[in-house]
């Protein structure tokens, strides 16, 4: 069970419609008007090609540390509120497609979680150069709960060592 103490959160942030500095500039004003966290530090952006689908525009990805006294749920509930609140929209097939601002929860301290709602860590995110590359330069040390590989060892692993 997760208590109101503290919770240590990493959460990637990527857009790819629109003035894509300015929505993730948005979209950190509302994490910080609506989380109030006690801490938070973000990663430099990166652009890159979309991921699952074929799209001409081009991503702007960044990582987001942050301390906070919530729980998963609550901070998913929050997540998905903000990105319908800036323009979201999400295709009923469930397809990747351009979005305006797209959030997710990588990690919340060291949960796991499993559920038809919500996947803590992220399932995908050692497949993502995206997400790793932003997410070592605010955490290389961080020990992915179970791969068991800090976030450099996974990048180094399943991004570098690939052919």
């Amino acid at each position: 069970m997760v208590t109101r103490q503290a919770h240590k959160v990493y959460i990637g942030i990527g857009t790819n419609l629109g003035d894509r500095h300015e929505n993730i500039q948005q979209a950190i004003a509302y994490l910080t008007d609506e989380l109030k966290p006690s801490e938070i530090r973000s990663s430099s952006l990166m652009e890159s090609e979309p991921w699952g689908f074929d799209s001409e525009k081009t991503f702007l990805n960044g990582c987001i540390e942050m301390t906070v006294s919530i729980t998963p749920l609550e901070l998913l509930k929050i997540l998905k509120n903000i990105e319908r609140k800036m323009g979201r929209i999400i295709k009923e097939n469930g397809n990747y497609s351009d979005r305006i601002i797209d959030l997710d929860i990588l990690f919340f301290d060291d949960l796991q979680i499993a559920t038809s709602e919500l996947t803590i860590p992220h399932p995908r995110l050692q497949l993502r150069d995206f997400v790793l590359i932003p997410l070592k330069e605010i955490a290389p040390t961080f020990k992915h709960p179970q791969l068991h590989l800090t976030i450099q060892e996974i990048y180094q692993r399943y991004i570098l060592d690939q052919p």
